[in-house]
């Protein structure tokens, strides 16, 4: 199978668990999720698909030499999310506006009731073995470290964002030791921090991210509530899931208010004295490891200004959304 990533370059994989992982059902429906959760009304032509983003980590762990379960581990590390992505945060009571993790939450289970399992099976590789992130300390880690992950969905926006020239500087600038992340200097180091300091707080924290979350979570929750859809719709598509709300929105003028505002059509502001509602966006920041005279250190005890920018960013951002109407 050949294949070409907008980061990595080209592909071929042969890899006969790593085809069939791919071909799943379970991973062609990530195909049809946006990874921003939905984006395009605000940021028009930017949406990809945690698919893209799930073969990129998988790509990246490839390239770095990997074993082939934490390449498998990277490769289905998404399957569990449901449509639009993080904004199920903002409808379901298992997840949470701060941490992001409703995901995170139901992944187990998610994979074990999946066709994963079997195809595991079939290639004779250990199920608990590969879900046990504790075996795999480059596809995952806490903030502030880095993993395959978090480096792929910021180089990822970053690309899509036209907010580097030269997309191969910090994967050619980066190595995999002992288990870590570590860039070769403290230039390249520093670089990425600021870069992804920069999409945190323009994308993934921003004003348009905090109204994406709240009204595609009213309209979606409100949807629930009036039983025009199930939670088992929310783990089909994002198209299923509008289509199947959709036939509503003429006879129901609170969908219709909630559709118009999740696309953008009803201005807003955040304004902490009159609101309409509360809304939290999990803040992230990096805080890389980095070769510097002969030693191994991170960004933050080179430059001490990064002391309090981890401590800022770390905490979530609150805005107070007040709609026109």
């Amino acid at each position: 199978m050949k294949y070409k990533d907008r980061i990595y370059g080209n592909f071929e994989i042969t890899e006969p668990v790593i085809l069939e992982l791919i071909n799943s059902s379970t991973l062609q429906r990530l195909r049809g999720i946006d990874q921003a959760g939905y984006f395009e009304p605000h940021f028009p032509g930017t949406t990809h698909s945690r698919f893209e983003h799930s073969v990129g980590v998988y790509l990246l762990l490839r390239k770095y030499g990997t074993p082939i379960e934490e390449q498998i581990s990277g490769l289905i590390h998404d399957v569990s999310h449901s449509a639009f992505s993080h904004c199920i945060d903002y409808v379901l009571d298992a997840g949470s506006e701060k941490d992001h993790n409703h995901q995170d939450n139901v992944f187990d289970d998610y994979v074990r009731q999946s066709e994963i399992p079997g195809i595991l099976k079939k290639y004779n590789f250990d199920l608990e073995y590969i879900l046990d992130d504790n075996n795999f300390s480059l596809k995952e880690k806490d903030l502030p470290d880095l993993c395959a992950d978090r480096i792929d969905y910021s180089l990822r926006t970053a690309v899509i964002f036209e907010k580097i020239k030269n997309k191969k500087y910090f994967i050619d600038n980066l190595a995999a030791e002992n288990g870590k992340w570590i860039f070769k200097n403290f230039e390249s180091a520093e670089k990425y921090a600021e870069l992804f300091l920069k999409l945190n707080t323009d994308y993934y924290t921003g004003l348009p991210s905090a109204v994406m979350f709240r009204t595609v979570g009213d309209y979606l929750r409100y949807a629930l509530l009036q039983g025009y859809i199930s939670e088992t719709d929310l783990y089909t598509t994002d198209k299923k899931v509008l289509a199947k709300i959709k036939p509503h929105i003429k006879t129901d003028s609170r969908l219709s208010l909630l559709f118009d505002r999740m696309n953008n059509k009803i201005g807003f502001r955040s304004d902490p004295k009159d609101y309409d509602g509360k809304v939290f966006c999990k803040s992230r920041v990096v805080n890389p490891f980095c070769w510097h005279n002969g030693e191994i250190k991170r960004v933050s005890e080179i430059n001490s200004i990064w002391v309090d920018i981890i401590k800022q960013e770390s905490k979530p951002k609150e805005y107070f959304l007040k709609f026109d109407k």
